[in-house]
């Protein structure tokens, strides 16, 4: 199969799209094309700084076209004229917690400014926009029963998730019908990047580390390539305001840690060996990492036909090889 032509407009646009989230994304918009049998009928552009990133085993260059595009330069807007997108998916983000405390101006302009400026292009072109952010805008107080809900404010205590709220505010200033969509930890294949809270963790321990895992932190964690599926299905929808796209399930990171090591063939009787359970307050991160930042998905249940996944589910069909890839 031929790649679209330039002139052509693209039905779906990633950004991020060398990232651990995006090339999932990349993945679920190519797989629902194949599905729905429109794989010859669309066109599919992944927008990178460095598309050499992503992983090579996912970069079928008859299926999806690479653009290398710095999306925080005048670039942007030259792309997206350029190609013309009916939809954008936004999983750039600088999101390394340590990142964002060490370059706050880079955390503004990717965080920030880059989804304001994609929204104000789908708000004058009637394209749709899914801006991705996360469960670290909150984190300042505690969530009631059942998790965060749509309808909380956002109340971050670490740059990067008070940068990933003012970019959820611009978006949605800009365009209204835009939809933000929250994600919370998420884990699952790297391409053999080590990257994301179960590659990043396995390479640790394969390396003879014994890393330190959060008692004290909790979360609502959701594979990978189930987060990219939601994505793409809400990109083809019409949601608009904030969802929440989180796990069934509150874990530790001690407890997701010990759920993906006994995933990897590790006997429960190794796991404290393996590695160690601890607070943030010895890591000297208890200012910066939240204790509780648990979604609430009752909104997303109602508007998805994909299923949210527990994590011990979507280890056990990633270990049957039941998550698809592009081939």
């Amino acid at each position: 199969m031929a790649i679209a032509k330039p002139t052509e407009p693209t039905s779906c646009l990633v950004f991020g799209a060398s990232g651990f989230l995006g090339a999932h994304v990349l993945a679920a918009a190519w797989n629902r094309a194949r599905r729905l049998e429109r794989a010859e009928r669309t066109r599919i552009v992944g927008a990178s700084r460095v598309p050499d990133a992503a992983p090579h085993h996912w970069r079928p260059r008859e299926a999806v076209e690479f653009r290398a595009c710095d999306a925080t330069t005048d670039a942007l807007e030259r792309a997206l004229d350029e190609l013309r997108p009916e939809r954008i998916v936004n999983a750039a983000a600088l999101s390394r917690l340590a990142d964002c405390e060490r370059e706050p101006e880079l955390a503004e302009r990717v965080n920030v400014e880059l989804p304001e400026r994609l929204a104000r292009w789908t708000a004058r072109h009637g394209a749709r926009l899914v801006h991705v952010s996360t469960d670290l805008v909150f984190g300042a107080r505690l969530p009631t029963t059942g998790g965060f809900s749509e309808a909380d404010e956002p109340a971050p205590v670490s740059v990067y998730g008070a940068t990933k709220a003012r970019g959820e505010a611009r978006v949605r200033a800009q365009d209204p019908r835009a939809l933000v969509v929250r994600l919370p930890l998420l884990f699952g294949d790297s391409g053999g990047r080590a990257l994301g809270a179960s590659d990043s963790l396995v390479a640790a321990v394969k390396r003879g580390e014994v890393p330190l895992l959060f008692r004290d932190e909790w979360r609502t964690p959701l594979d990978v390539s189930n987060a990219a599926e939601a994505l793409v299905e809400l990109a083809y929808g019409d949601a608009s305001g904030v969802l929440h796209v989180g796990g069934p399930v509150r874990l530790s990171r001690v407890e997701l840690g010990h759920l993906v090591l006994r995933a990897a063939g590790k006997k429960s009787a190794e796991l404290f060996q393996l590695v160690r359970a601890g607070t943030r307050a010895e890591a000297g991160l208890a200012a910066t990492r939240p204790s509780d930042v648990s979604l609430a998905t009752e909104r997303a249940l109602g508007l998805l036909e994909t299923t949210l996944l527990a994590p011990r589910e979507a280890l056990a069909r990633r270990a049957a090889g039941l998550f698809r890839t592009i081939p």
